[in-house]
């Protein structure tokens, strides 16, 4: 599909406007104060797809009442100050428990990385004193080695050995038969938890995002471009044991 590339946009670039001015196009105490609009803003460029959505958040829209709830939950996350700035009071686990409550939800599914069990374990017990029911089901469920989807034991983390692949579709429809009300991801893989979603019934967010190098920290990567992780603006992201590029 050939795209117009006036109609491509980049967000992203607003933050040298944000960090000069503290304000963008589309977020100024004064909507009339604020800054003009870029030439690949999407509220310019993509305007009916705004106002389309805009009617799913009204009253009688297929997502009124999650819209208006998460958007309550984001004000009751932060303390406003005499002086008239704001500081955030809530975690993200409070986050999430406020959203469940407010929501009427009860039953609280988790996805979990077999590596975060323990941390899946506390939340469970966070949940369950909150009030709530969690059920969590580990991403190795069925205990099937890799090789019976094909996977070279080169691509196994421990090479000719039994290796059980990931099977967040399990996880997903598992926790659809027992009627969770919402779903959290515990560190599943990329691509694993993009599966997840796609087969969960039920509301999904993200907890905790894997970055095993950085102590699931992710954003830590983006904070250090300008020097730690450099490399990932200069180099390709490779692997010896990549195949070879076709041409």
């Amino acid at each position: 599909m050939t795209v117009d590339p006036s109609a491509q946009p980049s967000c992203a670039a607003c933050s040298t406007v944000f960090k000069r001015k503290g304000v963008t196009a589309c977020w100024s105490p004064d909507p009339a104060a604020a800054p003009p609009r870029p030439g690949n803003c999407p509220t310019s460029n993509h305007g009916d797809v705004v106002d389309s959505a805009l009617a799913a958040y009204r009253p009688g829209g297929a997502d009124e009442r999650l819209a208006r709830v998460a958007a309550e939950v984001e004000g009751l996350c932060y303390e406003s100050r005499p002086d008239g700035a704001v500081h955030a009071r809530w975690t993200r686990v409070e986050d999430t428990v406020a959203l469940a409550h407010r929501m009427g939800w009860r039953r609280i599914g988790i996805a979990t990385c077999i590596g975060l069990l323990d941390e899946s374990a506390r939340l469970a017990e966070i949940l369950e004193a909150q009030g709530l029911e969690p059920m969590s089901v580990c991403c190795k469920v069925g205990s099937v080695d890799k090789a019976a989807l094909g996977i070279e034991e080169a691509f196994k983390v421990r090479p000719n050995t039994f290796e059980p692949l990931c099977n967040p579709v399990a996880q997903a429809q598992i926790l659809n038969r027992l009627g969770t009300d919402m779903n959290v991801i515990v560190g599943l893989c990329v691509g694993h938890d993009m599966l997840f979603t796609k087969h969960a019934d039920a509301p999904t967010t993200t907890l905790v995002a894997k970055d095993r190098l950085t102590g699931h920290n992710p954003v830590a990567a983006l904070y250090g471009t300008n020097f730690y992780y450099k490399r990932l603006a200069k180099q390709p992201v490779t692997s010896p044991r990549d195949p070879p590029e076709t041409g």
